[in-house]
């Protein structure tokens, strides 16, 4: 056999295959769909109304305006930095969501030693809010995270962690000023260097807003604190970020990918005039802020989405006259709550795997992974562990840090990079024409249109067109729930205010009234004077909440908007199947399903198949034996088995001979049991409905509908 002739740009192993045109291969697909339309069955759109192909091409990149740059060029598409991860891997951070001061240092040094490099300090909402907890309600305090009101809490939470050499990503919610204001006091008490300092006062108003429809101080006020903070720190510790715009909002409440970017870059754009108005220009605002992303499942989807927000982020602030330094974002990741699940938990954590390595390959800063049963309760040490190990494999085993942008150069990302970025830019021009993001929340607009991707995902998870593993496809109803530990919120708080109420009158004369000159100080005051006079008062044993008081002594909250409705995909089937699960524990046995099979296997098997799997995501026992011979023997075993529901399991054209003998007899005997027909013959629904079937499961069926409905027949649901 002759030698395959190359040439010197040819690998020698292409030269032994014929090329082959894209005409051919699609007449090759063609074919073996054996008839099917190839545009409805190879092409499918997204959410993002993008159209995605079943192949991809050089022509598909070509001419991209961001494909000629390269990583640590603008536009930033390929990542800030020439290295990548080479010299400086992503931040591996975890959110520590634990109440009390010594539980939180616990785990923040448990973690730092097991491969943290950053930490994630979530606040709870009192604190969040600038309340002490002698001050908020009760059942704020300890809420989602850690209770700060002195400048020793903060210390008895950091003890043993150097400051100088671990980021504090610090969740403040609308205004971090007060929160900050004990961070630098005890930096101050450590003699810790002010420069070193790094991480974020992650300060978010529109974020808080747009989920939970108001804030505890006005939007101008809000605004004043960030300025103050963000020039200060500009100065005194430049290696702190001071603003964070949050995707969660949009992202957790079922909104696109387009629509996260878009609301994201206009909350940011919002921000920098905010600011140009306080005097603080856009080269010394845009590196002080920080982009928190949450990511999904949907691989290549979230890959691109972070490499379009950098790029649409180089670009804004390139329009506003920004420094190439400027244009560089900060992205930090966090993996989805919208697509966890109670049920078959586990499963979450291959979800996190996804998302982790969807971050790493779309150039984060810093990521946290959430643990797999985040949403069910305060993650414990396992699960903490597994998250932080996701983090750490990929880094140390997978050797993601060896390769600089690893999707890029792929001409389907490529494409589908620059096509949410063109989306979202449109999208953004929208919210511009609208006033800015500020005045779109107040009118509800940007609501409204993540409500509508909301119902689109609800509704294709209603009828299983979307799986959720575990929940609506290949459910488990014989699972072990986990534990949840019961919390006393009642005695944390109580033990929280009396702490705090006893540190403020244990005070002498003297303490007393430095706190009091400080504080007075603060009343009034606006830019990095304000913040200044925050931290001698801090430092002087002020509190949180008498700090946030001094400063928003003059300001009224805003009105209430409507905010976004946050939620999970699954929620609406674990809401059915908790409650055949209380009918299961009262009744000591499962409501049954017996699949009533006739005529043999290969008659039956493929729709009892389906049933099984149809019933068993409400939480059914299925009782599911072999084939019968006649539907009198069909009828007496589902008498004897007890079950609630009987489903027919046969063809389309055997049922309209099997069907009336068949539901006639069970119906004699217990006329209260609930009749289903698998399958939806078209053209006999009627007849069958005459023979008294209730309900009919069929691919197309909305599940979750046919099987509330079910439910309600038996009294299990109203």
């Amino acid at each position: 056999m002759p030698e395959p002739t190359t040439d010197a740009t040819t690998p020698a192993l292409l030269t032994e295959f014929p090329a082959v045109t894209p005409d051919q291969w699609k007449a090759l697909v063609e074919s073996e769909l054996k008839g099917a339309p190839f545009d409805k069955k190879m092409f499918s759109t997204s959410y993002e109304g993008i159209v995605a192909r079943p192949i991809y091409r050089p022509e598909d990149a070509a001419g991209l305006a961001h494909m000629g740059s390269l990583p640590g060029f603008a536009p930033y598409v390929r990542g800030t930095r020439a290295d990548g991860y080479l010299k400086k891997p992503w931040e591996v951070s975890q959110e520590i969501a634990e109440p009390g001061a010594a539980a939180f240092n616990d785990t923040a040094r448990a973690g730092l030693a097991r491969g943290l490099t950053a930490l994630n300090v979530v606040l709870d909402r009192a604190t969040r809010n600038g309340a002490d907890p002698d001050w908020a309600p009760s059942d704020e305090v300890g809420l989602g995270g850690l209770s700060l009101a002195l400048m020793e809490d903060l210390n008895r939470a950091l003890d043993g962690i150097d400051l100088a050499t671990v980021p504090l990503f610090i969740r403040s919610g609308a205004s971090g000023l007060p929160c900050a204001a004990l961070l630098v006091a005890l930096a101050r008490k450590r003699q810790v260097d002010l420069h070193l300092l790094r991480g974020c006062i992650e300060i978010d108003p529109l974020g808080v807003l747009a989920h939970s429809g108001q804030l505890p101080q006005s939007l101008d006020g809000a605004y004043r604190e960030m300025a103050a903070l963000t020039s200060w720190a500009a100065v005194n510790a430049p290696g702190l970020q001071t603003l964070c715009v949050h995707s969660r909002a949009w992202h957790e409440s079922g909104g696109s990918a387009v629509q996260e970017l878009a609301f994201t870059l206009a909350t940011a754009l919002d921000y920098l005039r905010a600011m140009h108005v306080r005097g603080l220009g856009v080269d010394l605002v845009a590196p002080r802020m920080r982009f928190a992303f949450t990511v999904g499942t949907q691989f290549f989807t979230e890959i691109a989405k972070l490499r379009a927000a950098r790029l649409l982020w180089s670009r804004l602030i390139s329009s506003l006259g920004g420094s190439e330094e400027a244009q560089k974002a900060s992205v930090h990741v966090r993996t989805s709550q919208f697509n966890k699940t109670v049920y078959d938990p586990y499963v979450n954590m291959l979800r996190t795997t996804v998302e982790a390595f969807a971050g790493v390959l779309g150039g984060c800063d810093s990521m946290q992974v959430g643990p797999f049963d985040e949403i069910l309760r305060s993650p414990g040490e396992f699960s903490q562990r597994i998250a932080r190990n996701q983090q750490l494999v990929l880094r140390e085993e997978c050797h993601l840090t060896r390769v600089i942008d690893p999707a890029g150069g792929s001409w389907y990302i490529e494409n589908l990079t620059d096509d949410l970025a063109r989306r979202a830019w449109a999208l953004f021009q929208e919210v511009e024409k609208r006033g800015g993001m500020a005045a779109a929340l107040t009118s509800g607009w940007p609501q409204v249109e993540v409500s509508k991707t909301a119902e689109k995902r609800l509704e294709n998870v209603a009828r299983r067109r979307e799986s959720v593993v575990g929940t609506n496809v290949y459910a488990n109803p014989g699972e072990k729930p986990l534990d949840i530990p019961g919390t006393d919120a009642a005695a944390f708080y109580k033990r929280r205010a009396q702490q705090v109420a006893s540190a403020r009158t244990s005070a002498d004369e003297g303490q007393h009234q430095a706190v009091m000159d400080q504080l007075a100080q603060v009343v009034g005051g606006s830019g990095p004077a304000l913040f200044e006079a925050c931290a001698r008062a801090a430092s002087a044993g002020a509190t949180l909440g008498e700090i946030t008081r001094a400063v928003r002594i003059q300001d009224r909250p805003n009105p209430p908007i409507t905010p976004v409705c946050l939620t999970r995909v699954s929620s609406q089937f674990e809401g059915l199947r908790t409650s055949v699960d209380r009918r299961a524990a009262a009744d000591g046995r499962r409501p049954a399903v017996f699949l009533a099979n006739l005529g043999p296997l290969k008659q039956h098997k493929a729709r009892a198949d389906f049933a099984r799997g149809f019933f068993e995501v409400a939480g059914f026992e299925v009782v599911n034996p072999q084939g019968f011979k006649t539907p009198a023997e069909a009828a007496a075993a589902a008498h004897a088995s007890g079950a609630e529901v009987v489903c027919i399991c046969s063809t389309d054209e055997t049922y309209p001979e099997l069907v009336p003998p068949l539901a006639r007899e069970v119906r004699e005997g217990r006329p209260g049991v609930v009749l289903v027909l698998a399958g939806f013959p078209a053209d006999q629904v009627d007849q069958h409905r005459a023979s008294g079937i209730d309900e009919f499961i069929h691919i197309r069926a909305n599940a979750l509908e046919v099987l509330s409905q079910i439910s309600k027949r038996l009294g299990i649901t109203a």
